[in-house]
């Protein structure tokens, strides 16, 4: 799919690689046995937990990732409006 000559499949590929982000992200904030972020008592020392920070990152990544693929998938849309083809060499401008 990396190699395919279509715009659709390279709006693709971006998008399992944000994936990719996501899951170094998760594991990197992973602490085996620790307990989620949530804080009920604040009088008592809380038991360890995993990096919320990290949580966070990984969830903003989510929504930009989404934002980024439907930026491009549109992008690819008027594309092909305009071009009539997905295919990446066509479109390049021809030089005089």
């Amino acid at each position: 799919m990396v190699t395919s000559r279509n715009l659709v499949h390279l709006v693709v590929c971006v998008s399992v690689a944000q994936s990719a982000t996501d899951i170094l992200l998760l594991e990197v904030g992973y602490r085996s046995g620790d307990r989620a972020p949530v804080v009920l008592d604040l009088g008592r020392h809380p038991a360890p937990s995993v990096d919320p920070i990290v949580q966070a990152l990984a969830l903003t990544d989510v929504v930009i990732g989404a934002a980024v693929t439907a930026l491009l998938l549109a992008l690819t849309i008027q594309v092909h409006k305009r071009t009539g083809t997905l295919d990446p060499r066509a479109v390049r401008p021809e030089r005089h």
